[in-house]
């Protein structure tokens, strides 16, 4: 995950679309034909595998386990549409291609919500 060059593309997203620091953390190492790849300490790649060892040892050692890394993805995205934040502007950060992938996996519309729309929506017979 961490240290798969093709994700790079989201990341200058976010990176254009929140101002965060582009200066990376670590160094870049230059793979054939323009794949690209985190380095460790030590020079070599990192292993994706090091990302989800250090997260389910974590959720062991602090509390519930079963959650995958990209829960977390999720979340982040589904709390940011719960919100309010404009649609279009979450799929930019998330890096979707397209925003029915945005409120089709991730718009999940809460009892609240459901409420305040039939309620308005009686308001119409009134």
């Amino acid at each position: 995950m961490a240290g798969v060059g093709s994700r790079g593309r989201r990341t200058g997203q976010v990176r254009k679309a929140v101002g965060a620091d582009p200066r990376p953390r670590r160094r870049l190492l230059v793979l054939s034909q323009g794949a690209c790849c985190w380095c460790a300490a030590g020079g070599s790649p990192v292993d994706p595998r090091n990302l989800n060892r250090h997260w389910y040892a974590l959720q062991k050692r602090t509390g519930p386990e079963g959650y995958r890394f990209h829960d977390l993805r999720h979340s982040f995205v589904s709390l940011l549409l719960g919100l309010g934040a404009a649609p279009h502007i979450v799929r930019e950060i998330a890096g979707h291609s397209d925003l029915q992938v945005t409120l089709g996996v991730y718009a999940h519309a809460s009892a609240e919500e459901k409420r305040k729309a039939l309620t308005q929506l009686s308001k119409l017979f009134e």
